[in-house]
Order: structure tokens, then C-alpha cells, then sequence
């Protein structure tokens, strides 16, 4: 059997075709961006603007549980299963769309496309990162979301061109039944299991014992509530998909009164997301450089921005200048939030942990439809707008405040001079952890060598057994007073005054474990 090995050139045609298949995923909720809202008002005379962005609700609230839960199975089943049965249970949405006499058909289309999208965008997502390791975590976000949305902005324009020619229905649905039969024959076919990348990454970054791996309920509490990281995250992306669903169902509705024809407005709603998918090439691999949350924070303030133009804009150019910004804030926070949640993670919990962030980021569709059809309802829709402008805005600074940054490298060279160094220490005080903590202790406390051994990520306890025969043995300590704290915070179980009985170790350059060590996340 070929050894399993992680990076993006290293699966590449792997990681492509997941690529592929991400394009059919995004055209399949791209098909309905451009022309159902004026489906909703002139074949169905929905009035109120509630009742019209009522799908994007359904479709927000389907597709963030069914994220949620797509984690946890694909942890459990594995993630090609869950792929293939995401795009089975897309198979019957064109033709409900293409033949609905009713306005509740269209709706239950969009609860089984939401359940189809949780199911295959998310596992998607997780097989990447499962393939790239962390070396190149941003830059594989990049390329799925890119893939992703300027497929929905390919398949916004085209059903807009279909629609000005042909008709709002049937003749746009039918890319829909070509986008569920090759991304169905694809993910069947040719897309291979990648837990087993997940089982050498857990290796290589050193397992978790079976009493130290957080629940569900916990790892739940810790992306919504109590991790300032992942939390921080959350409500970004809930945020950034509450503009999104504001845009989805309001956006053509502001271009008709402005009288755009069908296929300006196919062309206005493709702006938006192509920009957001070739942007995020660019983007994703910029926050494997540049760190996560500015590029976060910022995203936000250029959406709010981005926002705030389409609404005093009067003509396609303003518009489109709006829906551009709207695009390029997007693309910065986007693959960087996916990228943040890789960082935090261990890959036992990952999964889960991705789907409690897709839970709440695409519950966002929901409370943006609700809050902008409410809003526009009772003050007009530029009021609606200005409102979702100032939230995204807010969420931006909640992200500068709160969050920390989550991208984190070790220095190539040493960091501190030889002997200054902290040890580990079983007891768990405060310190960095030197390359070189206590090589070569003996069984009973010996002095360390501060040899070329880095302590493993299982924790202080593993490096005295390793270095010191077993635990409560040599190799801990160090002989310097306390050391800084690594950007990410402080690692548990490691001490700079010295192990439980064990020496004085030599010191050496310096490497900071893995954030998902803090102690907030262990």
C-alpha cells in the first residue's frame, strides 16, 4: 500500500478533483441566485419581502443543521459517504424547481438543496484539509472556496442569460440536472476516503489519549462560547453569511427597482461571487503569510463597506463597484476563517469542529433573510442594508478585539541562548518548551543533556518518559527563571524552573507545540 503523505503536491490530482467537485456543489445553489427572487414576485405575487426571501430561511436553517451534523458523520462514517449521499439527496431539486405550481414546493427544494450543501460543501471542505496537512491550510481553503463561488457566480450569469431569452422557468433548471449527475458520478467514482490522512496527521502531531478528547457537547461549547478563537470565528461567519443572505435575496430586488433588466441583473449577482471566488486564490494562501485575523477583522469592514455602496449607488456601475468590494471583503475572511478553525483543531475533533463553525456560520443565511425581510418590510430597503452594514461591521471588531492569532511557526533557529531555556515539568507551570528539553536523563532525576530531541505534542508526561526512561525521571528541566509566553498562550504540563525530579537541562532552540494544545483547547 502507497504511504500515506500530506501536502498539496503530494495529492494533487486528488485534491483537484475535490476541487471539481466543489465547482458542481457551488452551481447547484448558484442556479437560483439570479431569478428566483423574481420568480417569488412574478409568477407567485409574493408581496412582502419576507415571504420572498422565505427560501433563503429554509435553505439556511437545512443546511446549517445538516453541517453540524455532517462533521460528526463523516468523523464517525467516514467522509466519501457522506459526499456521495449529499449529492443523492440534491438529485431531486431542478425538477422541483422547474415544475413547482406552489410557492411551498419551492421551498421544500430549498430544504433538501440545504441539506445536500451541508452535506457535500462541508465534506469537501474537510477532505482538503485533510489532504494538505498544515503547511498549506489557506492556500487549499483558497482554491475550494474559489471553486466553489465562481461556480455560483457561472451559474447566476448563465441562468440570467437562459432567463431574458427563455423564461424564468423551466429552461434555467436544467444545469441543474447536468451539475447533480457529474458531481454524483465523480464523488462515486474517482474521489477516495481521506481519514486515513487525518490518522497520519494525528501521528505526526501526537495522538490524543481516549480521556483527553473532548465530547461533542464540549467541542460545541468551546466553538460557540468559551474558546476565544474559535468563538471569535463563529460569529464572524455567521455575520458574513447574514450579509450573504441579505445580498442573495435583496440584491435583485434593489437592481429591478433601479430598472435593470434580467440579464443586468444575472450579471450584477455574478460580481459579487466572482470576485469572492478569484480573490480567494489569492487570499487563502495570503493568510499562510500574513497571519488570520486582520485578515478577518478587515474582511468584515470591507464588506460593510461594500454594502454601504450598493445602497446609495443608482446605476450598474455604483452597483457594481458595491457588489465588488462586497466580493473582495468576503474573499478575505472566508478560506481565513476555515484556515483558523485547521490551526486550532486537533485532526481527531477537527471534523467536528468544522461542522459546529459551518452550523453557525450558515445559520446566517436565515437570520440575514429574516432580519433583512423584516427590516425591509417596516423601513424600506435601504434600511434593511444600512442595518446588516453596521452588524458586519461590529463583527469585525469583535474579531480585532477578541480573537488572537491563530497562525503559529516555529523559529528555523534558536530562539534563546543554551541553558536559558525551560524544561518540562509533569506538573504543568508556564513556559516554552526548548527543542533540546532534558535529552538523556536518568531514571531517576540525572541532569539532562539538552540534546537535538524536541518535546513531542503529547504533552510534558511523554517527554519525561521519553527523556528520563519514565515518568517523574530526568530530562525536564531547565536552569532559567521563567520564559515568555508563545503567541497562541501558554502550553499545558510545561514548566522554564525545572522538571518533577528530574536536572538541569540544556537548553536549545525553541519550538512552540501546536495551538491546539493551549490550554483552552486540551
Amino acid at each position: 500500500m502507497t504511504a500515506v503523505r500530506l501536502g498539496l503536491r503530494e495529492n494533487l490530482a486528488q485534491f483537484s478533483l475535490l476541487v471539481v467537485v466543489n465547482a458542481f456543489v457551488g452551481a447547484m445553489v448558484g442556479m437560483e441566485r439570479s431569478i428566483l427572487p423574481p420568480i417569488a414576485e412574478q409568477e407567485f405575487h409574493l408581496a412582502a419581502r419576507t415571504a420572498v426571501l422565505s427560501f433563503i430561511v429554509v435553505f439556511g436553517i437545512t443546511k446549517a443543521l445538516t453541517n453540524y451534523l455532517a462533521g460528526r458523520l463523516s468523523d464517525r462514517f467516514g467522509r466519501k459517504h457522506v459526499l456521495v449521499a449529499g449529492w443523492i439527496v440534491a438529485a431531486p431539486v431542478p425538477f422541483l424547481l422547474m415544475w413547482a405550481p406552489t410557492w411551498s414546493w419551492v421551498l421544500a427544494a430549498n430544504a433538501l438543496l440545504g441539506v445536500s450543501q451541508g452535506l457535500t460543501w462541508s465534506t469537501t471542505v474537510i477532505m482538503k484539509i485533510d489532504l494538505a496537512g498544515a503547511k498549506n491550510r489557506g492556500l487549499a481553503m483558497g482554491l475550494n472556496e474559489f471553486a466553489g463561488y465562481f461556480a455560483v457566480a457561472g451559474s447566476a450569469l448563465a441562468t440570467g442569460f437562459i432567463a431574458a431569452r427563455y423564461g424564468l422557468r423551466p429552461e434555467p433548471f436544467y444545469l441543474g440536472i447536468g451539475f447533480v449527475a457529474a458531481g454524483l458520478f465523480l464523488s462515486a467514482l474517482l474521489v477516495r476516503e481521506t481519514k486515513h490522512h487525518v490518522a497520519a496527521e494525528s501521528k505526526l502531531h501526537g495522538e490524543l489519549a481516549q480521556d483527553s478528547m473532548p465530547t461533542q457537547r464540549e467541542i460545541f461549547r468551546r466553538a460557540t462560547f468559551t474558546d476565544r478563537n474559535l468563538s471569535s470565528v463563529s460569529q464572524a461567519g455567521l455575520v458574513n453569511n447574514l450579509n450573504d443572505g441579505m445580498a442573495w435575496g435583496l440584491f435583485p430586488l434593489v437592481f429591478l427597482a433601479a430598472r435593470m433588466n434580467l440579464e443586468q441583473v444575472g450579471a450584477l449577482a455574478a460580481i459579487y461571487p466572482a470576485t469572492w471566488g478569484v480573490m480567494q486564490l489569492f487570499t487563502g494562501a495570503w493568510s499562510d503569510r500574513v497571519g488570520r485575523k486582520w485578515l478577518i477583522a478587515v474582511g468584515m469592514w470591507v464588506q460593510a463597506a461594500g454594502i454601504g455602496v450598493v445602497v446609495l449607488a443608482d446605476g450598474f456601475a455604483g452597483f457594481a463597484t458595491g457588489a465588488a468590494l462586497l466580493g473582495v471583503g468576503t474573499a478575505m475572511v472566508y478560506p481565513t476563517l476555515l484556515a483558523a478553525i485547521g490551526d486550532v483543531a486537533h485532526p481527531s475533533w477537527r471534523a467536528s469542529s468544522v461542522g459546529v463553525y459551518r452550523l453557525w456560520r450558515d445559520l446566517g443565511y436565515a437570520v440575514g433573510a429574516l432580519l433583512a425581510g423584516i427590516t425591509a418590510d417596516a423601513f424600506g430597503l435601504p434600511a434593511a442594508m444600512w442595518v446588516v452594514a453596521a452588524l458586519t461591521f461590529v463583527s469585525g471588531l469583535v474579531v480585532a478585539l477578541r480573537m488572537a492569532e491563530t497562525l503559529h511557526r516555529a523559529p528555523a533557529t534558536g530562539g534563546r541562548r543554551p541553558g536559558a531555556g525551560g524544561g518540562a515539568r509533569a506538573g504543568g507551570g508556564r513556559g516554552r518548551v526548548p527543542v533540546g528539553a532534558g535529552g538523556g536523563g536518568g531514571p531517576r532525576g540525572g541532569p539532562g543533556g539538552g540534546g537535538p530531541a524536541p518535546l513531542p505534542p503529547g504533552g510534558a508526561g511523554a517527554a519525561a518518559r521519553r527523556a528520563g526512561g519514565r515518568p517523574g525521571g530526568g530530562g525536564g528541566g531547565g536552569g532559567g527563571g521563567r520564559g515568555a509566553p508563545p503567541p497562541g498562550g501558554w502550553v499545558p504540563g510545561v514548566s522554564s524552573g525545572g522538571s518533577l525530579g528530574g536536572g538541569a537541562g540544556g537548553g536549545g532552540p525553541l519550538k512552540e507545540l501546536d495551538p491546539w494544545q493551549r490550554p483552552s483547547l486540551s
